[in-house]
């Protein structure tokens, strides 16, 4: 008798757990006994050695492997151990292989010895990978019971297990130590992770709160420090929002500049508005370290779709010196900044809100200016990309979950149904359209060279990542300040500003919302529910201007302490 798609999902969900050793087993507590499991709660579990090797940064676990302080094997077992145990407190795994890593490790142990080398600039450095790469040995089921046993829901094709996404190889030739693949909805279409095989991937900092999405496995391990740097993907808002949710930061570049070949994918081959791939991490120098290794490996030769553009320290060094980090004085000056208070359809919760103002008060305190941000519309940019999104009328997702039969998660149920499918005339007009609408952007921003009092129109734009600090289950209503970016294809990263604190971020109950959904938005803030939650904003450049908006970000980092 053929298993049903409950028991296959139990399946999978029960060998992910086999996999993790049983002296590393622990009793997860309920959510409401413990919503705090980041720092001393995981601590316990650990020894001070792993505490120490865990919370240290990439880059600065590179230069211990690098220089032979810290053995790759050492910091692998490490993470994997914190890996194992997040895992158990939050949902975060889809696919756990730490004894290849471990293996991985003592060959980067046996060849630092054998040569006095490193392998490369990611010498023993464990990255985890979203559950979109493909990893040899390995399964990508990307949240769908239908794809357990196959290659993308297709067997027989000799892929299974041993076909690699490019990124992967370059990965490993960079010496990184790939160990965990980490949860997704089911569909990628969330900002929530939830999907028939592991259940709700709950954030670490406040398990009443989604981790976000679709990254949101990445999120949480992370934001328990069980990985020291990992890869995700955003289409909408899936490295930002998780990485805002849990305390990250979060890059998303524009396409084209890090290799995106060989992943699997929903909706493939909608290119309207593509998915990028991006790293997410706990400091922008980790964001760098990834960046710039990848980068080394020369991807445009291997990924046709990736831009011949090398590291470009010339951006970095005019930041850089802008802000008085290296250089002499003469070269200080005033940068510019735009600010968007809200995109006049949904308001910024409490918390939100006063993170923006503590990121606008520090810039103002160091002698820079903040403009207000007065945009053509996002809800026509955000309308482009849901379109973009419903090109096939469902019908590769529904496809998916008919392969098992299982249900779609009320989260995702929207992308599901049965709808209209363009036809080619009508996706071009819709392309014809989004053109347009990037155009009408840029030359907004262009104007701002008006406003400023630098001589250059603003230099990057701040903005929340979402409405909410995180989302309630179910209460991902809203992607306006996320999706706009996707569709312009700007550069933007996810930074950590504060903590909700109850007795400061009050409901306000004189609120006028603008209409029934920010209605709604704001119905769902509870400072009670919320208290603790971490509170991010977004920094948002141009297109392909990765280093400057990493060096941006890691300069507002500074000033606001983190």
């Amino acid at each position: 008798m053929a298993q049903t798609w409950e028991e296959r999902a139990k399946e999978k969900r029960e060998a992910i757990l086999a996999a993790i050793p049983q002296e590393w087993r622990i009793r997860n507590p309920p959510n409401d006994e413990q919503v705090d499991v980041t720092g001393n709660f995981i601590q316990q579990f650990l020894t001070k050695r792993e505490i120490e090797i865990t919370e240290t940064t990439a880059d600065e676990i590179v230069r211990y492997t690098v220089s032979g302080r810290w053995s790759a094997e050492e910091v692998t077992r490490a993470f994997c151990h914190r890996a194992a145990l997040a895992h158990q407190l939050t949902n975060c795994l889809h696919e756990i292989f730490f004894d290849a890593a471990i293996n991985d490790a003592k060959a980067a142990d046996a060849y630092f010895s054998q040569h006095k080398k490193p392998l490369g600039p990611l010498h023993g450095l464990p990255v985890s990978l979203k559950d979109q790469f493909h990893v040899r040995g390995v399964e990508t089921t990307m949240g769908y019971v239908g794809w357990i046993g196959t290659f993308e829901g297709r067997t027989g094709t000799g892929k299974e297990k041993r076909f690699e996404s490019e990124m992967v190889r370059e990965l490993r030739a960079s010496g990184a130590i790939l160990y965990c693949k980490t949860a997704v909805p089911h569909t990628l279409m969330a900002g929530e992770t939830i999907n028939n095989i592991i259940g709700y991937t709950w954030n670490p900092k406040n398990r009443n709160l989604a981790a976000g999405g679709s990254s949101g496995g990445e999120g949480a391990l992370i934001g328990l420090r069980g990985s020291p740097v990992g890869l995700g993907t955003d289409i909408g808002a899936s490295i930002r929002a998780p990485s805002s949710f849990n305390g990250l930061y979060g890059l998303r570049p524009s396409t084209g500049r890090l290799p995106y070949e060989g992943m699997a994918n929903s909706m493939d081959g909608q290119n309207s508005v593509l998915s990028v791939v991006g790293p997410m991490a706990t400091s922008v120098a980790s964001l760098r370290l990834i960046t710039k290794a990848i980068l080394a490996q020369k991807p445009w030769l291997h990924d046709p779709l990736v831009h011949e553009l090398p590291w470009r320290y010339e951006q970095e060094r005019e930041i850089l010196e802008l802000t008085g980090a290296i250089g002499d004085a003469s070269k200080v000056g005033k940068l510019s900044f735009g600010i968007l208070w809200s995109d006049g359809h949904v308001s910024p919760q409490p918390p939100v809100r006063r993170a923006l103002h503590i990121v606008v008060s520090a810039l103002q305190s160091q002698g820079h200016e903040v403009i207000d941000w007065t945009p053509p519309s996002h809800k026509d940019l955000v309308d482009g990309i849901m379109e973009a999104f419903t090109f096939d009328g469902g019908a590769d997702i529904r496809g998916a979950f008919s392969l098992s039969g299982e249900k779609p998660s009320d989260q995702v149920a929207f992308f599901a149904q049965p709808g209209k499918e363009f036809s080619a005339s009508e996706i071009a007009a819709t392309n014809v359209r989004l053109r347009q609408l990037r155009k009408n952007y840029t030359d907004y921003w262009n104007s701002t060279v008006k406003l400023t009092t630098t001589g250059r129109p603003v230099d990057a734009l701040i903005c929340p990542v979402a409405p909410f600090p995180a989302a309630r289950p179910k209460g991902y209503l809203y992607y306006g300040y996320t999706g706009f970016v996707n569709v312009l294809d700007y550069t933007s990263v996810a930074l950590p500003v504060t903590n909700v604190d109850k007795t400061v971020d009050v409901a306000d109950d004189g609120y006028q919302p603008i209409n029934g959904l920010d209605k709604t938005v704001q119905e769902l803030y509870d400072p009670d529910i919320y208290d603790g939650a971490h509170v991010g904003v977004q920094l948002v450049g141009r297109r392909l201007q990765e280093e400057k908006i990493l060096a941006l970000a890691e300069y507002i980092g500074k000033i606001l302490g983190k």
